[in-house]
């Protein structure tokens, strides 16, 4: 656990030192990086809200879009990661 602090607490130094050297316009996020500061999915049982703050990040105006994709094609969240997009919740 004292490790996990420790690479942490680097890549976060790293982050803030690095921040000055981006594009004018970048995303807040690279999505192959988890950058679990954003937020994180609750077990699968994350609302479409919650995971809106680091779902915007990584994929801007595409979250909604993203959002009816997931719900159609993964409507139980068998596919899930620490930020995945979660589905719309059905109304059965």
């Amino acid at each position: 656990m004292e490790s996990s602090e420790k690479h942490l607490s680097w890549i976060r130094k790293l982050y803030g030192y690095m921040a000055s050297y981006v594009s004018k316009s970048p995303r807040a996020a690279y999505f192959n990086y988890r950058d679990l500061d954003l937020g994180v999915n609750n077990k699968g049982n994350t609302s479409n809200a919650q995971a809106r703050i680091w779902g915007e990040k990584y994929f801007k105006n595409n979250f909604d879009r993203l959002v009816k994709v997931k719900t159609k094609v993964d409507p139980t969240n068998f596919f899930r990661n620490e930020q995945s997009i979660p589905p719309l919740l059905s109304k059965a």
